[in-house]
């Protein structure tokens, strides 16, 4: 078998990888974007955020310890414990269910029935009001995150493709997992929108906030569960993103990463964010092995995502699995 075809398929697996980290963060924008309208931008910071907070609690790192010894003269930065990783990951998600409710509280709750273009703008503060507590609480410093998942060469794909192609592919297990993860994510979503009573209730807000109300259904109450569960999912992706590239600021940049995810798949549609993620990850990776470094000099993955979401934006502005709007004159 050609070494070109071979090379190939590794770097289309690899991007199908890439894809599902990309359809991770996307995930939380289509949660509050469905129940609420609202397009929060400030989903890559609470992805930091969620990081930033679960290497601390891990590592017993005393929060605002930087404050309290400039204030105070002191030199305390840690507790002295070390707790395990599932304990940590439980106590970052009820900081992250705090934040929630925080959020809904002291922000939304006055802005319900305001313009699209004053709710984004309020994520635009949130975004850069998280990132700063997030400094003050844990450092700006990179942080290695371990939570005990694998990494490197998966060893069994790579020796079976050589043993049965000569050519072993180099295929992550870390992307492995987190493809593993994504799946059960968006089929436990879709599970709790369709089968649970919270989960119909959040549909009956996303489709008419009037109608759900005179039904009984607590406006409030779903907004702090969608805003709940996008900090769950932020925190996924935060653990897959850190663990990859450690925690640090870039990684709130990968919000970015997730609009033209969003534009393909369509920002009312969980498997939407899934399938666009996918082709996003396969088509920048494609597009940089064949035509970008032999012909245009490489670092096409930088911008091959924002053209393919301009094309759809063009021709088919709902997206893949969007809502098509009809407007009535």
């Amino acid at each position: 078998m050609p070494e070109q075809f071979l090379w190939t398929i590794e770097v289309f697996l690899n991007g199908l990888m890439a894809g599902v980290l990309y359809a991770l963060v996307a995930l939380g924008f289509v949660l509050i974007y469905k129940a609420s309208g609202i397009f929060n931008f400030a989903q890559g910071v609470m992805a930091l955020f969620a990081a930033m907070t679960l290497y601390g609690i891990m590592n017993g790192q005393v929060p605002f310890a930087h404050l309290i010894n400039a204030v105070f003269g002191t030199e305390v930065h840690y507790f002295g414990w070390n707790l395990p990783a599932i304990l940590s990951i439980v106590l970052t998600m009820v900081v992250m269910i705090l934040l929630a409710w925080l959020v809904q509280r002291y922000i939304f709750r006055y802005l319900v029935g305001q313009e699209p273009i004053i709710l984004f703008m309020a994520t635009i503060g949130l975004a850069y009001f998280l990132e700063g507590v997030g400094d003050l609480m844990w450092g700006s410093d990179i942080k290695t995150l371990d939570v005990g998942l694998p990494q490197g060469i998966n060893l069994w794909i790579d020796e079976t493709t050589f043993n049965a192609f000569g050519y072993g592919f180099f295929i992550d297990n870390l992307d492995i997992v987190a493809s593993i993860v994504a799946a059960l994510l968006v089929a436990g979503l879709v599970i709790f929108a369709q089968y649970t009573k919270q989960g119909r209730a959040m549909r009956a807000v996303a489709d008419d906030h009037q109608a759900a109300l005179s039904v009984g259904v607590s406006l409030n109450f779903i907004w702090i569960l969608v805003w709940s569960l996008a900090g769950f999912v932020a925190l996924v992706a935060g653990i897959m993103w850190g663990a990859k590239s450690g925690v640090q600021f870039s990684l709130s940049l990968i919000a970015l990463k997730a609009l033209p995810v969003l534009m393909l798949g369509g920002f009312t549609s969980i498997p939407g964010a899934i399938v666009g993620g996918l082709i996003i990850g396969v088509g920048e990776k494609l597009f940089e092995f064949l035509i970008g470094a032999p012909y245009l000099g490489g670092a096409t993955e930088n911008w091959f995502a924002y053209m393919l979401a301009l094309l759809f934006l063009v021709f088919r502005p709902q997206g893949l699995f969007g809502e098509k709007i009809i407007e009535r004159v």
